[in-house]
């Protein structure tokens, strides 16, 4: 009663709205920028459950927006980190924090699991998969987007409601839209739009009129205008998702801006000359693997340390079984070290081949 009293005591939410809030389940897809305020807010409202969903670790350009984290999370993952602080703000809730990356083969069972999906992403191949698996479970979408100044917020797929794809059907050609990291954006806008995304959520979540479904909201930081487009609903891009939903998993959503990982088998690397290896494994895993060739940086701390990757060889990035690896290679990328690869057999595979060479 003390915690929630400031919502028990209006009259269009009382005692029975915040038992809905309470009961309510809600993914975020991504801790970022939008994702941040997002999660804080919700939380701070007591949704029951909440997930979040993110690969991705906390690096120091994100401080300058993502309120959930700080110069202590630097290295972490941001699903993990946006967690620890999201517990303190509220221990009555319960929080699952995904260490992964929503793809084709989790993104249903994920949603079966939740009542509302929030599009936190900064992508468009993520923001197609969104919908096309709010599309096939039914759950609704509570959309944001940002860009330098101005933001977006709209409801997809709600109560048989217009969807992202009756928006933008087809994806932009590469390279015609740039991202924040390349163009930048004002370090309070994602607060805003997140800000109003966490409250299209409690406005479906209290059942209340109004909510942002049809419409397209538009913001403009720099002048403080605002503008909504109305967005027709198109049955044929609903149907185009559900004739495929039995070839769901194996749809390629991969289709514009996410690095491209090589994978590498261990009897190819030994074809690769001045190869360096980086185990992204914790410090306590086994088996121990010592090779005068290999740097040991947990994947969690591996935003901060690439400094100690060198730059003149080729990284053999590997994990236990070729998952984090995978992670590891794209934040190289990320980082301008294009020369790398993910081992898809782990860390076995070395111990293995090593036995061979002996």
């Amino acid at each position: 009663m003390s915690r929630y009293n400031r919502h028990i005591i209006l009259s269009d939410v009382g005692p029975e709205g915040q038992n809905k809030i309470s009961n309510a389940k809600v993914l975020v897809v991504g801790a970022g920028g939008l994702g941040c305020p997002v999660l804080q807010y919700l939380a701070a409202a007591g949704v029951g459950t909440l997930g979040v969903i993110d690969f991705d670790i906390v690096e120091e350009s994100n401080l300058q927006r993502q309120i959930l984290f700080g110069t202590s999370s630097l290295g972490s993952n941001k699903a993990l980190a946006a967690k620890e602080r999201l517990t303190d703000l509220n221990p009555t809730i319960q929080i699952n924090a995904y260490q992964e990356a929503l793809t084709p083969q989790n993104a249903l069972s994920l949603y079966n699991d939740y009542d509302v999906i929030v599009d936190g992403t900064d992508n468009f191949e993520t923001r197609y998969l969104i919908n096309d698996a709010a599309i096939i479970t039914n759950k609704p979408i509570v959309y944001g987007a940002i860009f330098k100044f101005e933001g977006q917020v709209s409801v997809f797929n709600y109560k048989n409601g217009a969807s992202y794809r009756c928006l933008f059907p087809s994806p932009p050609k590469k390279g015609s839209v740039a991202n924040c990291t390349e163009v930048g954006v004002l370090g309070v806008l994602p607060g805003i739009i997140g800000t109003m995304q966490a409250n299209e959520v409690l406005k479906i979540i209290l059942g209340f009129n109004g909510v942002l479904s049809g419409k397209l909201f538009c913001y403009n930081s720099k002048t403080t205008e605002t503008y909504s487009l109305k967005i027709n609903k198109s049955n044929s891009e609903f149907e185009k998702v559900l004739n495929n939903k039995e070839n769901f998993e194996n749809i390629d959503y991969d289709f514009n801006c996410k690095a491209i990982i090589n994978e590498i088998s261990i009897k190819d690397v030994s074809k690769i000359k001045n190869v360096h290896y980086l185990d992204v494994r914790e410090l306590h895993e086994t088996p121990k693997i010592s090779l005068d060739n290999c740097t040991q940086i947990p994947l969690k701390e591996l935003g901060t340390k690439i400094h100690e990757i060198p730059t003149d060889k080729t990284i053999i990035a590997f994990c236990q079984s070729g998952i984090r690896s995978n992670t590891a290679a794209e934040i190289l990328q990320k980082h301008n070290i294009t020369n790398c690869f993910s081992l898809k057999e782990g860390a076995q595979a070395i111990i293995e081949q090593l036995k061979t060479e002996l």
